[in-house]
Formats: structure tokens, C-alpha cells, sequence
């Protein structure tokens, strides 16, 4: 039978926090996502979505976004098999599935923005990795689109999407840009601000970055 993260007062729980970091490095952070209070699976943050924690030692808020999310029997032993039942089925029939599964994702440090005793007034937001990455149990959250929007002003975030080993970089790429132009409202001063970007960072492989553009949609 499992055993479940603790999760105290779930309905004061805020509803953009979704999971908790349980293994961190200096430029990523693996989260498990929190149990739901129903019969239901985790919410699984999209590809390409933004989430945020902190580094409790400095305060500093920790940005960062999804590259890689799975669902697995928390038995490392036995592989989930197909039941060929709805999901309103499972519910009925097998509800002892759902306490069997953890979701949990990777994420990209892309930047941060120092906690409020350390901000000058400009409350300046830094698109390079923290002295520290988010603790092991640290809450992770949602990013709300206002901080997302806030943060992705500046375009450096790329560079570190385009260098990551071991993910799809140019559909991480693409996905993260139009998830932010959405937010944005369709701003197309951004999206060619950004595609301009992309132009020089990968001015000697027109190939990826004709990859990447042939993803977004305005």
C-alpha cells in the first residue's frame, strides 16, 4: 500500500501549488505531484509550462520550466498493465489504482528573483541560475501568468532551453514560447523579439531553428 506525501489542511492548500521537490541540482529539480483530494490522477503540468519554488536559506524565488513528466507504479518492481476500463471504471471497480500511481516531473532552473529583504527597488529578476537551487520538500507552484510574463521581458531563458542534454530542446523551445505568447495575449512585437533571438542563437544551424519555428503558431 503506498505511503503518501503528507499533505496537512489540503483544503487551505493554495490551488497553483501542485507538487514538492524530491530531488534537486543545481540547474534542475525532480517534483512529485501532490495527491488530489478525489479519485483522480495528479495534475501533470503541460510540456513547456512554467512552475516556481524557493530556496528557503536566501528567499529567492526559483523559476523554472517542465521539460519531462511521467506517471509510474510507485512499486518499481511491477509495471502497470492494461485494465481496459474507463477512468470512471477504475473509479468504481479498481480505486486502489490511484493510491498505486505517482506523477512526478522535471524542471529546468532558468532564473530567479531575490526575495524582498535583498531587492533594490527595481525588484530586478535574473535570467541565469541561483547561488542554490529549491530544498528537497520545498513546495512547488504554478507560475501565475503575471510573473511569467514579467520574467520572460528578457529572452536569455533560450539559451538555457537550447542547452539542456537529454530533452527534445527545440519542442521544449517552441512549446515554452507559445505558451508565453498566448499569455501575452498574441503580442507580436514579442514573438518577433523572440524569433529574433532564436535567429542568433542558432545563427550556425538554420536547421534547428527552422525546426523550432515551424512549431509556432501566431
Amino acid at each position: 500500500m503506498r505511503l503518501p506525501l503528507p499533505q496537512f489542511a489540503t483544503d487551505d492548500r493554495h490551488p497553483n501549488h501542485i507538487a514538492e521537490v524530491i530531488e534537486t541540482t543545481s540547474t534542475e529539480f525532480l517534483a512529485q505531484c501532490l495527491e488530489p483530494p478525489d479519485l483522480s490522477f495528479p495534475s501533470m503540468p503541460p510540456f513547456g509550462s512554467w512552475v516556481c519554488s524557493v530556496d528557503e536559506e536566501s528567499g529567492n524565488q526559483v523559476y523554472a520550466v517542465v521539460y519531462y513528466a511521467t506517471t509510474m507504479p510507485i512499486d518499481s518492481v511491477h509495471r502497470a498493465r492494461a485494465l481496459g476500463l474507463s477512468l470512471q471504471d477504475l473509479r468504481e471497480e479498481q480505486p486502489q489504482i490511484f493510491a498505486m500511481l505517482r506523477t512526478e516531473f522535471r524542471s529546468v532552473i532558468v532564473g530567479f528573483e531575490q526575495s524582498s529583504q535583498n531587492r533594490g527597488y527595481n525588484q530586478r529578476i535574473y535570467q541565469y541560475l541561483p547561488p542554490r537551487p529549491p530544498q528537497i520538500h520545498q513546495a512547488v507552484y504554478r507560475c501565475e501568468p503575471e510573473a511569467i510574463i514579467k520574467f520572460t521581458e528578457e529572452l536569455d531563458f533560450l539559451r538555457t532551453l537550447l542547452c539542456i542534454n537529454g530533452a527534445p530542446v527545440e519542442s521544449l523551445t517552441a512549446a515554452a514560447i507559445r505558451d508565453i505568447y498566448q499569455l501575452r495575449k498574441a503580442d507580436r512585437e514579442w514573438l518577433i523579439k523572440a524569433g529574433r533571438s532564436l535567429s542568433v542563437l542558432l545563427k550556425d544551424d538554420y536547421d534547428r531553428l527552422r525546426f523550432i519555428l515551424s512549431q509556432i503558431h501566431p
